[in-house]
């Protein structure tokens, strides 16, 4: 596997298959592991083509395994990228945490995508975990 991400909030692997093996660990690693999958199972009901899709819930290990995004972008304008939340936005989803770290491109799909949905809210349900919630406890997301 190809490391992405090792963080004091998530190690993040990318699959010899191309899946994403995700462990959420630090700071409410339970709600943010529980609010990405509530918020992911949303979009692909609501049939956002646009973010990864789930494969596998470990919730005992806090593990998760998506479908892959494509690659983080070096630069996106920020023009760009506001087009990108407000169109998720239409899906009924409010990304907390808008950077282009969360912004992939997908050679597969032809498009820019959005990742990391720890910190959304699905505002029709109320229900979501907020990014500053986690800032508060110790943790930097």
């Amino acid at each position: 596997m190809r490391e992405m991400k090792d963080s004091a909030v998530a190690l993040v692997h990318v699959g010899y298959d191309g899946l994403v093996h995700k462990r959420y660990r630090g700071p409410k690693a339970k709600e943010r592991y529980e609010n990405e999958l509530r918020v992911l199972k949303y979009l692909e009901k609501r049939g956002c083509d646009f973010v990864p899709r789930v494969v596998e819930e470990h919730p005992e290990e806090l593990y998760l395994i998506t479908t892959n995004a494509g690659r983080i972008v070096s630069r996106i304008s920020e023009e760009k990228m506001n087009e990108l939340f407000d169109e998720l936005a239409g899906y009924g989803v409010v990304h907390d945490d808008r950077a282009a770290r969360n912004i992939t491109y997908s050679p597969q799909n032809g498009r820019f995508c959005i990742i990391d949905f720890e910190f959304a809210l699905i505002p029709e349900t109320g229900e979501g975990l907020l990014l500053k919630d986690v800032e508060a406890t110790g943790g930097n997301g």
